[in-house]
Order: structure tokens, then sequence, then C-alpha cells
């Protein structure tokens, strides 16, 4: 919160009229996520954009508060449930303003890495420590936000909203995506790749584009890197995986006692 009150003020430095409100999120917690949208719609503000923007890297296994991976529960499932109990709001906003409402996920190439069956890796993180891989971890969620991006952007097309979904890669930049990590081998690990590396503006400019530029306004389902369309994998645009995982994850976020996911179970998700 501290961060983004001083980010508030930055903006408002440049921009003396902006109205900005800071509001505290978790998404590696779906109970935080509700909180959040509850405190959203009581303001009646309308939503004409969500960038689903949060990013961890875990280097030890963790699992969250409702027993997921938490790389996954942070970069994937909590952006699953939050835009699921926004999408309404965005819809009727969408319908009043005559302006598509526009979705954004931000994801990373690093997607393509994961090779598998990503539901039954997923079972075998959040229940076994010694599966683990840091880095397939995070490729596993970034490519789930690629799947949810197209399967997002077919049941947004057969319901006609208003609204489009898209999902970037930023480019290779250095965040606090790393903190966990920090020190002398981070350091010098970030030194050598420097001139491979975009600041900060660089990689925001294609989440930006896909955001605001007029002739995307009716672009949806796409994968965009440095500006501009770019084609999936094979996993990465198969739609039986996208439907597959949106089923499993209704499932993890449901509040329903009687709705148990069981990731080892393949066959309950269409496998």
């Amino acid at each position: 919160m501290k961060a983004a009150e001083e980010a508030k003020a930055r903006v408002v430095s440049e921009f003396p009229d902006a109205e900005i409100v800071v509001m505290a999120l978790d998404l590696s917690s779906l109970n935080s996520v509700r909180n959040f949208v509850h405190e959203f719609e009581s303001l009646n503000l309308p939503l004409n954009l969500l960038i689903n923007n949060a990013g961890k890297f875990a280097h030890e296994h963790a699992i969250s508060e409702d027993g997921i991976e938490m790389t996954f529960a942070t970069n994937y499932l909590g952006h699953f449930l939050l835009t699921k109990l926004l999408l309404k709001k965005m819809i009727v906003t969408a319908k009043e303003s005559g302006t598509p409402g526009r979705i954004v996920n931000v994801s990373s190439a690093i997607y393509s890495w994961f090779s598998g069956d990503l539901i039954r890796y997923l079972g075998e993180i959040s229940r076994n420590k010694c599966d683990y891989d840091p880095t397939r971890a995070y490729a596993l969620s970034k490519l789930a936000n690629v799947l949810h991006t197209k399967e997002l952007a077919q049941r947004l097309k057969k319901m006609e909203a208003n609204v489009t979904v898209n999902c970037v890669h930023p480019g290779v930049v250095r965040t606090r995506l790393t903190r966990e990590r920090e020190g002398l081998i981070t350091e010098m690990a970030f030194f050598m790749a420097s001139k491979l590396l975009k600041t900060i503006p660089q990689a925001a400019a294609t989440t930006c584009y896909v955001a605001t530029h007029p002739r995307l306004s009716s672009v949806s389902g796409k994968y965009f890197a440095d500006c501009n369309e770019a084609s999936t994998s094979k996993l990465g645009s198969s739609s039986n995986e996208a439907a597959r995982l949106w089923s499993a994850s209704e499932i993890m976020v449901s509040r329903d006692p009687k709705a148990v996911f069981d990731p080892l179970n393949a066959t309950e998700y269409g496998a």
C-alpha cells in the first residue's frame, strides 16, 4: 500500500486533476479478491478497463490459504476470480457508455516452456513439495493466463458482450518479481543480461497499446508481444485445454462445499 500511495502521489503531481483510489488486494487470497470486489462495487464507479498484472515467482514451495500452489494462485487463479466477479460491471459499463470494455492479461513468453498435463502438475505441486520446480510452476501460471484469455474471449463472443480480452508478453524487464532472491547473484544475473532488458516504460508499452489503441477496439482472444500480434504455442492455442482449465478454475474458486478440486483426477476436466 505504501508503494501504491507513492505511485499515486507521482501521478497526481503530474496530473493534478487525476482522481485515484488506492485499494488493497492480495491476488493469492480468494477471500481478499472477494473483499476487494465488494469494496469496489460499493464505490459505484464504471469499469472500462481491467489489467491483470500481478506477478510472483516463488523460489520456495508455498501453498496459498486456499490450498493452491502460491505462484499459480497469485499469477492466475486470483485474476480468474477477479475477472469473473467484475465482468458484469464491465458489460454494463460498456453498454451504457457505448465504448468497448477491455481486459488485458499480462503473461510471459516463458509460458511456452511448460509441457505436459497442466492440471495434473498443478495437483502435484499443490500436494507434494518434492515435485516443485520454480521455473516450471511460473511457466504453468503464465500458460494459464494465455488459456484464460482464449476461453474468456469465446465466452464473451457468445454472450455478445461489448468487452474484449487479450494477452500480452511485456518482455524481459527488471521488476520486483525477483524480490525473494535479492542479492549479489541476482544483481550479477541482471548485469549480464542488461543489454537484453527493457526499461519499465518499454515493457509497459505493449500492455498500454492493447489496453488503449483504437485499432484494437474489436480484437479479442489474441496474444501480443512488442506491440504486435504474435502466435502462441500448440498448447497455448488448445481450445480443449482452455475449456478444461476453465472448468477446474470454476471448482477452485467455488464456495460450494460439494465442489472439490481433484487435480489428480484428470478425466474430471475433460482429459
